[in-house]
């Protein structure tokens, strides 16, 4: 009964972490984006520095978690929770290196004038930033329906990710000359795109946890 509340204890505080480096990870996105935006150079030099907190982040659950294999010894479903936590954890770190790629963008654009709307990026990405909070949260609840939602979600974006890539070639016939600005919008639509895949792979393992079957979300 006590290493039963001993592993109860732990599982919560990963769960509590999870929650945290979701939370942060929301938020650099946002940040960088709205940098992006915005040509904040302050803030998009804000994203690139917290980014290391990620992977303090990720380094504490992956400590926690192995804390808890070694003493609890933990079997079946309750080991899968640990393993699709570093799982999750290490998706959530990837996303904090794209979003840090974006505010990177930011930096290199140095305040140039816009060669066309921001539109497609901000709805990819407030889409990305949905698909985030919801992966965590299926974890939490061992949520499979919202799990399977990450396929659909993800397709919002890829379609969104085509749209915007026709429409910077078509661009790119009109103005030859923006072609270094167009080829950094495509890489942050690439890097929206890419966390969406890793929000997927959230739900992936989310179903592996319950059903103990990993199905194939991204295809």
């Amino acid at each position: 009964m006590v290493r039963r509340h001993d592993f109860d204890t732990g599982l919560n505080q990963l769960r509590e972490l999870l929650i945290k480096m979701g939370n942060r990870m929301d938020e650099a996105l946002k940040a960088a984006i709205e940098s992006l935006k915005t040509s904040d150079l302050s803030k998009a030099e804000e994203v690139i520095r917290k980014d290391s907190e990620l992977n303090a982040l990720e380094e504490e659950i992956l400590e926690l978690g192995s804390q808890l294999i070694i003493t609890q010894q933990p079997v079946a479903k309750d080991l899968r929770r640990i393993i699709v936590a570093f799982k999750i954890s290490s998706d959530l770190e990837r996303m904090g290196d794209l979003a840090r790629d974006i505010a990177r963008v930011t930096v290199r654009l140095d305040g140039q004038a816009a060669a066309k709307p921001l539109v497609d990026i901000p709805r990819m990405a407030e889409i990305a930033s949905t698909m985030i909070t919801e992966s965590i949260r299926s974890y939490m609840d061992e949520n499979t329906d919202l799990a399977y939602k990450m396929a659909k979600d993800d397709d919002e974006v890829d379609e969104l990710y085509g749209a915007m890539l026709r429409e910077l070639y078509a661009l790119l016939i009109e103005k030859p000359e923006s072609a270094p600005q167009m080829m950094l919008l495509q890489m942050v639509g690439r890097y929206i795109e890419r966390i969406a895949d890793h929000a997927t792979n959230i739900g992936e393992n989310v179903v592996f946890l319950v059903t103990g079957r990993r199905p194939d979300l991204n295809s």
